[in-house]
């Protein structure tokens, strides 16, 4: 009787480095070009807006419940959660940090400076007016349309973690997402120390106005070592030549002082008003993205950082034209005066610099391969010697060895399994909820 030919092995999705290849079919692509498209009706006609978004979340959300139980990686997942929340909480606490700074540049020289200050030169905002006189209707239109924003940008990385579950990345997503928290927490903090160092004018002059309740006068702080010293060129040369402020202050209202318990000393930080409330939580909501020029851009620098996660995840023809939006978004935040031309050149290279830095925290190449090539360079003279030797057992077990050393480790009941599939999916879900309904602005 004849013996029946043996299965052909199913290839590894890896390619010759070790690196992830996904899922050929480009679901995640196509699910993620539905998510823009849809949400771009609502300039284009706000009634089938309205019909089709609610339709495309809820088939979402029934694939990634229905695919979850069949997912093979709740182990990884499991070990890489401590990880993924401890990125969370220091990613909250650095966009805490950026809020408190924001508001204390808006508010530390009053709403007259704000008033009274030109916004700086960008020459690329020349460039683009330039460019609307040169260029063909249409590709000025193009260029014009609010094709994809920030929040686009999160819900494609969402997605991207997601995936994991359809393996169309490599697991685990709690690993990727915490190295997208972290990288984003540590480019925030980089931020708020750029734009503390040295305050700029916004390219929107009439924001502050339209957006706080705000003293005229500058902060007690502005007031002397600022103000004297802002626009008098001889007293200018006199505090560097004595290198001590001198000047005598003038008599401007006493600071209003709400009682915050704890936090009362944030009160000389964020300059409350009596129309602002009591609560200094209300007042850092209302912060939102600053009315002065925040460099480096926060916007520019999720989107970097989403490309870069899809880039490195993902890859194929999706993440080239993530990275065209990511061109566009640029000229977008130029053109609409949201940022100066230099804000986003350095978001851009800071992005691609720190994503390139946080590769510990998760990497599209298989780990397993490298724990294999460590434990044989290990091994490898105990290998030579046993088969210079002859000893098949021994080549066996060192063998053997190598194998097990990139197995991933197991250990968890499927018990505990499945109620943190069921708590990590609910759990994230409801936060994307709240991040995208509490938060505005980046």
């Amino acid at each position: 009787m004849a013996k029946p030919k043996p299965k052909r092995p199913v290839p590894p999705r890896y390619g010759a480095r070790g690196r992830w290849r996904p899922v050929a079919t480009g679901g995640l692509a196509l699910a993620a070009a539905a998510y823009v498209g849809v949400d771009y009706l609502r300039h284009l006609s706000p009634a089938w807006h309205e019909r089709l978004r609610p339709a495309l979340w809820a088939a979402l959300a029934l694939a990634t419940a229905a695919r979850a139980p069949f997912y093979r990686r709740w182990d990884a997942e499991l070990r890489a959660a401590p990880r993924f929340l401890a990125s969370l909480v220091f990613m909250l606490a650095a966009l805490l940090c950026e809020a408190i700074a924001v508001r204390f540049i808006n508010t530390v020289l009053g709403l007259q400076w704000h008033r009274s200050t030109a916004p700086l030169p960008d020459t690329s905002q020349w460039m683009l007016l330039a460019l609307n006189e040169k260029l063909p209707q249409p590709v000025v239109d193009l260029l014009r349309a609010r094709i994809i924003s920030l929040h686009h940008y999160l819900m494609l990385f969402i997605m991207l973690g997601f995936s994991a579950l359809f393996d169309c990345i490599k697991g685990p997503g709690l690993g990727i997402g915490s190295r997208y928290m972290f990288t984003m927490a540590v480019g925030r903090l980089l931020r708020t120390l750029t734009f503390l160092a040295t305050i700029l004018p916004s390219a929107r002059p009439w924001c502050a106005e339209s957006r706080y309740q705000i003293p005229d006068h500058p902060h007690p702080w502005a007031q002397k070592y600022y103000v004297p010293y802002a626009s008098d060129r001889h007293m200018i040369w006199r505090v560097l030549k004595e290198d001590m402020a001198y000047a005598t202050l003038q008599g401007y209202p006493d600071e209003y002082k709400p009682e915050w318990g704890l936090m009362s000393f944030l009160v000389d930080i964020l300059r409350p008003t009596t129309g602002d409330g009591p609560s200094w939580y209300h007042l850092l909501k209302k912060s939102s993205g600053g009315c002065t020029d925040l460099l480096y851009s926060g916007h520019m620098l999720v989107a970097v950082l989403t490309a870069m996660a899809w880039m490195e995840a993902y890859g194929g023809w999706s993440s080239v034209v993530i990275w065209f939006l990511v061109v566009h978004s640029t000229q977008r935040e130029i053109r609409e005066r949201h940022h100066y031309s230099v804000d986003c050149i350095v978001a851009i290279y800071v992005g691609i610099l720190l994503w390139r830095m946080t590769g510990f925290l998760w990497s599209a190449r298989e780990d397993s391969q490298s724990r294999r090539l460590a434990k044989l360079d290990v091994v490898q003279k105990r290998l030579f010697r046993a088969a210079k030797d002859s000893d098949i057992t021994e080549i066996k077990s060192l063998l053997n060895e190598v194998e097990l050393a990139g197995q991933e480790k197991k250990g968890f009941s499927q018990r505990i399994i499945f109620f943190f599939a069921a708590a990590v999916i609910i759990f994230i879900v409801l936060f994307v909820l709240l991040a995208f309904t509490l938060t505005n602005d980046g």
